[in-house]
């Protein structure tokens, strides 16, 4: 029974839709961003707090480099930026988070 239960339970966790967000697309997030993001965050850059870029750099020092914390930015928002989470979908947040790192590495290009 308890080879059974645990057998059940990794099955469970294999399929957890959590675990989906490492499954993200980068390329559908590009789509999102351009029509969500680019108004203030066009090229990486931030038009309302010039110094927040999505820049690698900038993202690391502020502890912004990572899916977690930039789902989170965008699903709540952090003033000045709105939140996003009741706008978009979870799945969509998680492509432009995607995104966001793809081109952060890249340096925007």
């Amino acid at each position: 029974m308890k080879i059974r239960i645990t057998l059940l339970t990794l099955i469970a966790l294999a399929f957890n839709p959590l675990n989906l967000a490492f499954a993200a697309d980068a390329e559908a997030g590009k789509t999102i961003f351009s029509n969500n993001c680019s108004g203030c965050h066009n090229n990486g850059l931030n038009v309302i707090a010039p110094e927040k870029t999505l820049q690698k750099a900038v993202l690391e020092k502020n502890g912004m480099f990572s899916k977690e914390a930039i789902i989170k930015q965008v699903t709540k928002g952090k003033s000045p930026m709105p939140a996003f989470g009741g706008q978009l979908s979870v799945s969509d947040i998680e492509n432009v988070a995607a995104y966001v790192l793809k081109m952060a590495n890249s340096g925007w290009k």
